[in-house]
């Protein structure tokens, strides 16, 4: 039987949680120097560009969750100036976004969302919204991913959480971040 769009959008958030805990444990690794350095690509560093994932979704889950924080997220667009508090953060947005996924139902996927944008208020039907942010999430993992090469921590692998194959190298994972197949599938436990 085929997935139906919900169980995508719920599979589809905890891969986001499980690929930013794969790529945020790999860059503790990383001393505080290596983490701040001048690196080439959009944003200048892997601080840069894995603060600006973790402010996208605040604004964003905010606006999915209903609030109204907007471009209030972006006060500070470098909250986090070390790997490990960052994960601890993203892991908070993570948490929050499959929460929200889990709450779908196929007419919270047509429901109006309102992300306010400082003097206007963007509406835009939940689907589209949640493609957007993974979308957002998966092009800025891998500008990181690429930054992350040019250090001595070798980039995790971050394109295997659908392979059944890839589920008994999960299991540690999955227990540290409180998971089960069952539960990410939605299958019964």
């Amino acid at each position: 039987m085929s997935a139906s769009a919900v169980q995508t959008f719920r599979a589809m958030a905890y891969n986001n949680g499980w690929a930013n805990h794969r790529l945020l444990s790999a860059c503790e690794s990383l001393d505080d120097a290596a983490f701040l350095a001048p690196r080439t690509s959009f944003f200048p560093s892997l601080m840069a560009t894995l603060n600006h994932i973790l402010v996208v979704d605040w604004l964003y889950v905010d606006a999915l969750e209903g609030g109204t924080l907007g471009y209030a997220a972006f006060v500070d667009e470098t909250p986090y100036q070390t790997a490990a508090e960052l994960r601890r953060a993203q892991r908070e947005i993570d948490d929050r976004l499959i929460a929200v996924c889990e709450a779908l139902d196929d007419a919270a996927l047509d429901a109006e969302v309102h992300v306010h944008r400082g003097e206007r208020v963007q509406v835009e039907r939940c689907d589209r919204l949640l493609l957007h942010l993974f979308q957002h999430q998966i092009h800025h993992r891998g500008q990181a991913h690429a930054m992350l090469a040019g250090t001595l921590v070798a980039p995790p692998q971050l394109d295997e959480f659908f392979s059944a194959r890839e589920a008994p190298l999960r299991a540690d994972e999955f227990a540290a971040l409180g998971w089960t197949e069952a539960r990410v599938w939605g299958d019964a436990e």
